[in-house]
């Protein structure tokens, strides 16, 4: 499962969900979606932007976690 951690990158970089959301060009609703794991995919378009934002790498946004399925078999 891929885990989104948006939350932990915008509390290191000290910026709002407001202000991420102006300079990146998404909806707020959009956001704090992405932000909560609320979503099945993320567009690289969306990816790169919020990269370049945030001055990170897609691994500084994105995990990887085993699902328990996975881990079963």
């Amino acid at each position: 499962m891929i885990v989104v951690r948006l939350d932990r990158m915008m509390a290191e970089r000290k910026i709002t969900l407001r202000k991420l959301s102006h300079e990146v060009g998404i909806s707020e609703v959009n956001l704090s979606k992405l932000k909560n794991g609320k979503v099945k995919s993320i567009r690289f378009d969306t990816l790169n932007r919020l990269c370049k934002v945030l001055e990170c790498y897609p691994k500084d946004l994105l995990e990887f976690r085993w699902d328990e399925e996975d881990i079963e078999g």
